[in-house]
């Protein structure tokens, strides 16, 4: 099913493959016990509170730092230690697609808008291939970071499933 809006032009792509089976990494991507094992950077960690995975449905999650220098800065820079987030999912096909948009609405000095990522997962062979694709943000340094924060989470999937067996 599908509710998809309309790509910006320019996106940006990250690709991995992963020596695991798209139904596992798909399970991992979609599920609130398998994001929170994965899906936040360096030094938080993510608690999911819903998972309507449906187009239109929502994620609603919580990351909260947790290592001492990031919970320094959020106090140096006046931000909360834990934040509530939301996605809305416009595209679900398991296991072969998955699309959201986020309110990106914590940009000092810029109004909130939407931004969205399609996440494409194909098997290819005994692997699974996944690639990210991300609208453009406002600016080139807020692109910039915000693919470097997602091809990290996309980094810890990969350590995460190194570590589970078989």
């Amino acid at each position: 099913m599908t509710d998809d809006p309309e790509p910006s032009p320019d996106p940006r792509r990250i690709e991995r493959t992963y020596d695991a089976p798209a139904e596992l990494v798909w399970e991992l991507m979609t599920t609130a016990a398998g994001l929170e094992r994965w899906w936040a950077p360096d030094g938080f960690a993510t608690r999911v509170s819903e998972v309507e995975l449906k187009p239109g449905g929502r994620l609603r999650y919580t990351m909260t730092a947790t290592a001492p220098e990031q919970i320094a800065f959020l106090h140096r820079t006046g931000n909360p230690v834990s934040v509530e987030l939301r996605k809305t999912f416009t595209e679900v096909t398991r296991p072969a697609r998955l699309a959201y948009l986020s309110l990106i609405d914590f940009v000092p000095d810029q109004e909130p808008y939407e931004h969205l990522t399609v996440i494409d997962i194909a098997s290819v062979g005994d692997r699974t291939r996944v690639i990210m694709t991300l609208d453009r943000l406002h600016d080139d340094t807020w692109t910039q970071g915000y693919c470097a924060h997602r091809a990290e989470e996309l980094g810890s999937l990969e350590a995460l499933l190194r570590r589970i067996p078989g």
